[in-house]
């Protein structure tokens, strides 16, 4: 290497990346290609008078656009330009609001569903091992520890009752 330094050498590999022609086929294009397309085609239209084929364009300003986008984000459609053909043909958009209040109410649901469901499945458990249990002792001793489990599920069922009725009061205001 000497005074220069380390020299860089590049090898370039070409690969053939085309199946093997095959009698009956003019260059196997279609092939090569198939695993490298992977768009889904547009869904055929079933009614001629359905085919979107008259442009029309417009300019917007910036917050035009963005309430478009907004729109399209929170709606069931694809694209801008879905938005503002429904908009233009006066058919219906369905936009899906979340209400950022919620969430601690909703993660505080969820807790208490996961809580009840832990306690149901120690209940089932304590239930299968009274019914494999030969002895009275064993027996009466699950039926103490399912008796706890019991009252432990009270508890929660009613904080889950009062938050149930809170929410009713907020969303079902006449």
């Amino acid at each position: 290497m000497g005074k220069r330094g380390f020299a860089a050498r590049w090898i370039f590999v070409y690969k053939n990346i085309s199946p093997p022609m095959r009698s009956g086929h003019a260059l196997g294009t279609r092939d090569a290609l198939t695993g490298y397309l992977n768009t889904m085609p547009r869904p055929k239209i079933k009614h001629e008078n359905e085919r979107l084929e008259c442009p029309i364009i417009i300019r917007l300003n910036k917050a035009g656009f963005e309430r478009l986008e907004k729109m399209a984000k929170d709606s069931g459609c694809r694209t801008v330009g879905e938005v503002a053909r429904r908009i233009i043909t006066g058919k219906q958009i369905t936009l899906h609001h979340r209400d950022a209040t919620m969430n601690g109410v909703m993660e505080e649901l969820a807790l208490i569903r996961k809580e009840i469901k832990a306690i149901g499945i120690n209940i089932n458990q304590q239930t299968h091992h009274f019914h494999t249990s030969q002895s009275v002792a064993e027996r009466a001793f699950y039926v103490g520890k399912t008796a706890e489990l019991y009252k432990g599920i009270e508890g929660k069922v009613n904080l889950l009752l009062s938050i149930v009725s809170k929410l009713a009061e907020k969303w079902l205001q006449k």
